[in-house]
């Protein structure tokens, strides 16, 4: 999951650095409102980098990773609801 994520963040703010710099460096010798309109785009992205790069999948167990107390764990588990009894 950590390496999806990260992937994803990474292919987010590549586009990112290659709308900003071809904004730069070659489109605004055809058009100065698109180069502007692509760095506009450029900074709408690193936040969203960020809120991909840091959520949470469903099978991701960040703040409820087992403690090391199979007690504590049982009990955590059961309030969850991931572990039914098998009565």
């Amino acid at each position: 999951m950590y390496a999806r994520r990260r992937r994803r963040y990474f292919l987010l703010m590549g586009g990112c650095l290659f709308l900003f710099i071809s904004a730069w460096s070659f489109v605004r010798l055809w058009s100065i409102p698109a180069a502007v309109a692509l760095c506009v785009v450029a900074m709408i992205i690193p936040p969203i980098a960020a809120m991909v790069g840091n959520a949470r999948g469903k099978d991701d167990r960040w703040w409820d990773d087992p403690s090391g107390d199979p007690k504590s764990d049982e009990w955590w588990d059961e309030l969850d609801g991931k572990k039914r009894d098998s009565r």
